[in-house]
């Protein structure tokens, strides 16, 4: 542990492929060829052998199908006296459409480079350290082992120390959700503690220490019988609501108002069925890109509709779309195409009386 020069710090830099590089020595341009093509595909292949011995030592052999994660962190789960050993998964994937970033002129790749502006020249990973800044330019670097000399018990344990009722904690604590999984030798315990945790209800507070920080959780059961980690934020970092412009209890509300919202609520009322809900606009984005990539023009969306300025005409065109759509949905998808042929064979029963009173009237 040492106190670095802030002049020493790198930082990023983007340059163009095409364009002028920062000038490197040619010793050290050659280190960089020698670990781009030797030291990369080493590590690539003992990391594929890591990962293939992990998985058959750990899943059963009957499911050479199945593709299973990576554990991000192991450890175990302190119960009192009980100690559960186990790994931990990543439990949600976010779908986002991802760019790369280019050169405007050329459309070439930009590379991001760690750039040192003391000495003026690309910084390779083996040459960047952490610092913590505890002065103006005054920094607490920070080695790997200095990580594990931290006086905390969580670093490789969650442990236990209330059960309370899920109801209890407001939605807002919670923050990344990981599976559980337990170790061979541990099936046991892990059945126990999850019987435990669905006979009384509650769920498990404990702290754990992920990504240098410790951080609260919880621990619950999902329908599949998988014991569930979510981390939660603390307290402090829950910003407050004082300084937002909510309404009060002064703003008056009629009680047909009331009514008709509630009306408006009961009949949007269901049950949630996660699988019906769908990133519409990641949808839409990618269908511009593929329009723009086969040279198609693209139409813009309407625009939105105005602002409200009759509050019950909006909640009666409310109700009414609701309605709409909920008779649609209980008619069936074929209910349309009946509706037109219905039409159809109605429309000229209907215009018939008009031409024989033209014919009388002529």
């Amino acid at each position: 542990m040492g106190i670095g020069n802030g002049k020493w710090e790198p930082h990023q830099s983007a340059i163009c492929n095409r364009g002028a590089r920062p000038k490197l020595g040619r010793e050290r341009r050659a280190l960089q060829h020698q670990q781009r093509d030797y030291l990369i595909p080493g590590l690539r292949e003992l990391e594929s052998a890591l990962t293939q011995v992990f998985f058959l030592a750990g899943k059963p052999r009957n499911q050479e199908d199945r593709q299973m994660p990576r554990s991000m962190w192991k450890g175990a789960i302190s119960f009192g006296l009980v100690t559960i050993p186990i790994r931990l998964y990543t439990a949600t994937s976010a779908k986002d459409v991802r760019f790369h970033l280019l050169h405007e002129t050329c459309h070439r790749r930009i590379k991001q480079q760690r750039f040192c502006e003391f000495h003026e020249e690309v910084v390779p990973w083996n040459e960047v350290v952490r610092g913590y800044e505890v002065g103006p330019d005054e920094y607490v670097v920070m080695e790997e082992e200095d990580f594990d000399k931290v006086p905390i018990t969580t670093t490789h344990a969650i442990d236990i120390s209330d059960f309370v009722s899920a109801a209890e904690i407001d939605p807002i604590y919670y923050d990344s959700t990981y599976y559980i999984e337990p170790e061979e030798i541990a099936a046991k315990p892990y059945a126990l503690l999850r019987e435990a945790l669905r006979e009384t209800g509650r769920v498990g507070i404990a702290k754990v220490a992920l990504r240098q920080k410790e951080q609260l959780c919880t621990l619950r059961v999902n329908d599949d019988g998988v014991i569930l980690m979510e981390t939660m934020y603390y307290p402090d970092e829950i910003r407050g609501t004082e300084e937002l412009a909510v309404p009060d209890a002064k703003v008056k509300i009629s009680d047909k108002e009331l009514k008709m919202a509630t009306s408006l609520v009961d009949m949007l009322t269901g049950e949630f069925e996660p699988e019906k809900y769908h990133d519409e606009y990641r949808e839409a984005l990618l269908g511009v890109i593929e329009a723009k990539a086969e040279g198609r023009e693209v139409e813009k969306a309407a625009p939105a509709p105005g602002r409200v300025t009759d509050l019950m005409g909006a909640l009666r065109a409310s109700i009414d779309a609701a309605k709409a759509g909920r008779d649609a949905d209980a008619a069936g998808p074929g209910a349309d195409g009946a509706a037109a042929e219905d039409s159809a064979e109605e429309a000229p029963k209907k215009r018939a009386p008009r031409r024989e009173r033209v014919r009388k009237a002529g």
